[in-house]
């Protein structure tokens, strides 16, 4: 049982952490902290957290566990704050998307043997986003990817895993720059096409009738759009490299696409579009058997 969480950035991620950890009865005490007093004040009126405060270091003291579940771009600032009032047995993990530049930040902070981190990834998510997004059950049947390193405490890893595991979460371990690969690949370039989308049609002179008669499909492949810029911005930066190779891996075969439509060649067309459906109807069946992805 966790004694005293400490979430910093109570929204759709940490919050709905919390509401399920609550739910179990496996937190005496959650706290709350950020920038905006209204905000977390939001989150206790909604019953996620206890209390909050403003001030990272009054947020750590006597913390057991510390949720990092901020933007990307805010860890490297947070980080020095919550350094020298951090117990010196508490457990530091976090829930963003990327890991390599997490890692990097944690280890120009803390050293680069500091064994009480446990670099974390929650296969989970809406597009909506904010606490009031937050439920008790986003994280039921969804891959947690815990990316551990050598020199990580492994009764940290277990206590991490415990914690994810209550809220109903399947729990897998990869290596960090195996984790940035397939996410840039699996979520990241996914969400990269969704918004360039959008504003690619928005740029046309028959915008407006475009979103008028869009039917569907176009509502279904841009749903992602809708999720929280900040976050997604901050993704793009910090996961750079394997993002920008997917990007060209998708130009190339764009191209290649484009190829096939300019020569007609529709058996050619054909190969490619079955190829792709087959491949998308079994990882829908092999969702339906039961299996858990986001």
């Amino acid at each position: 049982m966790i004694k005293k969480l400490v979430i910093f950035g109570v929204g759709l991620i940490g919050g709905s952490l919390a509401l399920a950890l609550r739910e179990a009865g496996y937190c005496q005490t959650i706290v709350g902290c950020s920038r905006n007093a209204a905000h977390l004040q939001k989150a206790v009126d909604l019953g996620v957290i206890d209390g909050f405060t403003l001030n990272p270091q009054e947020a750590v003291q006597d913390a057991d566990m510390i949720l990092l579940a901020v933007p990307m771009g805010a860890m490297g600032k947070l980080l020095p704050q919550i350094k020298q009032a951090m117990p010196a047995d508490a457990i530091l993990t976090d829930a963003g998307s990327t890991k390599g530049s997490v890692v990097a930040e944690v280890e120009r902070v803390f050293g680069k043997d500091f064994a009480r981190f446990v670099p974390g990834h929650p296969i989970a998510g809406r597009e909506m986003s904010g606490v009031e997004a937050a439920i008790p059950d986003l994280y039921a049947n969804r891959r947690v990817i815990l990316t551990p390193l050598p020199y990580t405490d492994p009764d940290a890893v277990v206590a991490v895993e415990t914690m994810w595991k209550v809220t109903g979460a399947v729990l897998e371990s990869m290596p960090v720059e195996l984790h940035d690969q397939v996410l840039a690949a699996t979520s990241h370039l996914p969400h990269v096409l969704a918004f360039s989308l959008v504003d690619t049609l928005l740029n046309l002179p028959m915008r407006e009738a475009i979103f008028r008669y869009a039917a569907g499909g176009f509502r279904d492949f841009t749903r992602i759009a809708s999720s929280d810029p900040v976050m997604w911005r901050d993704i793009c930066l910090t996961n750079k490299t394997a993002i920008l190779e997917m990007i060209s891996k998708l130009q190339a075969d764009l191209s290649e696409f484009a190829a096939l439509i300019e020569q007609q060649d529709g058996e050619g067309l054909h190969t490619r579009m079955s190829r792709a459906k087959q491949a998308r109807d079994s990882y829908i069946t092999y969702l339906e058997n039961g299996k858990t992805d986001k």
